[in-house]
């Protein structure tokens, strides 16, 4: 799991830096990263967003889906069951997340890049 982990966040790390090349005003959508971002931490596409509220109501039910899934999950008969059921919840939520800090990053022209005058990084929504 963390393997998978550590490899996951080193792609998105070096598409990342790819795409900091690219300059500000260009008129491709760099929605990807917010969708990225919140399908790995739920919220995290959001804040990025600047949608601060859905930020923090994600990443809770987020964190409510793992440990209360979890406790439950421990208490219940067959509990190792119960396990497979708080990760397909915790999956189905990831997806969903990502998919609508893309559809929000896509739908406000979400940008990440180099600015004109090359040092400072900036992201425009």
């Amino acid at each position: 799991m963390n393997r998978r982990l550590v490899v996951v966040a080193t792609v998105v790390a070096l598409l990342s830096v790819l795409s900091v090349g690219a300059v500000a005003q260009s008129t491709n959508s760099d929605a990807w990263i917010p969708g990225i971002a919140s399908f790995l931490i739920p919220g995290l596409g959001q804040l990025l967003n600047g949608q601060m509220d859905r930020a923090i109501l994600f990443f809770g039910v987020d964190i409510a889906i793992i440990v209360g899934g979890g406790y439950i999950s421990t208490i219940a008969p067959y509990g190792y069951l119960g396990y497979s059921v708080v990760g397909l919840a915790h999956l189905a939520w990831s997806l969903y997340s990502g998919f609508d800090a893309y559809n929000v990053a896509k739908d406000n022209g979400f940008r990440f890049g180099i600015t004109s005058d090359g040092l400072t990084l900036a992201y425009r929504f």
